[in-house]
């Protein structure tokens, strides 16, 4: 039986490439251990080099990238294969990207060709997934669904425990201001990305002074890398969502679930956190409009939220991403926008707009459990492997 080695992490969709795996003919073994450090952790490198010596496996999969891992499996010649749920990875920006035993999928186009414009070999395109499967039998099994019901409503962090707010009043007074500029007309663009262009060489060397930029020796991250994605991305994030929900509440029944601070969503309703697995689908089931609204730091793809949502028989209105077209139909399968302006246009039209909003419904839903199941993407992977 062919066998693979899988490091078992939090991700959300672990657990549904693990079952397409098993549900292939691939026996899986998992292997787990708190990780400190991605890069470096003898201990860890030493148990898994040990696994890989005593068994015979067609290769390692992990979900997102481990240089740690990558390093082993090339010491052991033992094929790599990981595939990206999160965008960007700072940890494929490390030495071991180019090395020969990787295959590295990731669901951000824009990231591929970065990678290969630095001369990694083996980086390809692949989309996420659904596993309806799974979905079909919860909605089967499940009971009390009128508690979902709402007419719009959001699931996700709010990131107000972000880095910016703690290092913010430690800036001058124009290094915040440019910032806080850059946020705001970041803010507004849909499918456009302009935080690298804003982070000019001048900008940088400023920074320097009040951002302390910790890599490991291998690290091949920069500060304009870091600084963009784990301080600014997330802050514009809080800004995008908190302004949506607010405006949305004005004119709208809007509900949030999340582990966030709500104190100054007056008017959103505050239902607290869901379960991914066991309440999260019933939530986009039973919402006549869902939401969408893509961290900046993913630049094109299309993030694993949507795929849940169509495939537990939701109607989607999402922000504009590049790849959208490439795998769906606008307002047949789901429904994206431009501009704020436009969202609060289409959420009135579609909450108007019943037999409408549910043929969409049908439709996305049909798409994504014919043509973005984990069956597919995983075939995609084995032949490339």
């Amino acid at each position: 039986m062919r066998k693979i080695l899988m490091y078992r992490w939090k991700a959300y969709n672990y657990k549904d490439i693990k079952f397409t795996f098993e549900k292939m003919g691939y026996e899986v073994k998992e292997v787990y251990q708190e990780l400190l450090n991605y890069d470096v952790d003898e201990e860890f490198a030493a148990r898994l080099r040990g696994i890989i010596k005593a068994e015979v496996f067609d290769f390692v999969f992990t979900v997102n990238y481990f240089p740690l891992i990558s390093n082993v499996c090339q010491e052991c010649g033992l094929l790599y294969v990981c595939w990206s749920c999160d965008n960007p990875l700072i940890s494929m920006y490390h030495k071991s990207v180019f090395n020969d035993v990787n295959r590295i999928f990731l669901f951000d186009l824009t990231n591929v060709e970065e990678f290969k414009g630095m001369g990694v070999e083996h980086v390809y395109h692949l989309p996420l997934a659904v596993n309806q499967e799974r979905l079909d039998y919860l909605f089967a099994n499940s009971k009390d669904e009128e508690i979902y019901r709402n007419d719009i409503s959001f699931v996700g962090s709010l990131y107000e425990k972000n880095s910016y707010d703690k290092m913010e009043y430690t800036l001058p007074d124009y290094l915040r201001g440019y910032f806080e500029a850059t946020m705001e007309a970041q803010r507004d663009l849909q499918g456009v990305n302009i935080i690298d262009r804003m982070l000019t060489p001048e900008i940088l060397m400023e920074l320097e002074n009040y951002f302390e930029l910790e890599k490991s020796e291998d690290s091949l991250s920069d500060l304009n890398l870091i600084f963009s994605v784990t301080t600014l991305g997330f802050k514009i994030a809080e800004k995008q969502r908190r302004r949506i929900l607010i405006d949305l509440s004005k004119h709208h029944n809007v509900s949030i679930y999340s582990n966030s601070r709500t104190t100054d969503l007056i008017r959103v309703n505050d239902k607290g956190s869901v379960d991914y697995w066991s309440e999260m689908p019933l939530v986009f089931k039973n919402s006549k409009i869902n939401l969408n609204i893509t961290i900046p730091n993913i630049k094109s793809g299309v993030p694993l939220r949507v795929y849940d949502i169509l495939g537990s028989g939701g109607f989607c209105l999402t922000n504009f991403q590049a790849e959208l077209p490439m795998q769906f139909e606008n307002e047949k399968h789901l429904v994206w926008y431009y501009s704020n302006e436009d969202l609060y246009e289409k959420a009135a039209y579609y909450l108007s707009h019943d037999s409408e909003r549910l043929a969409i419904v049908a439709a996305g839903r049909e798409y994504v459990a014919t043509q973005c199941t984990y069956e597919r993407r995983l075939e995609e992977i084995i032949k490339k492997a």
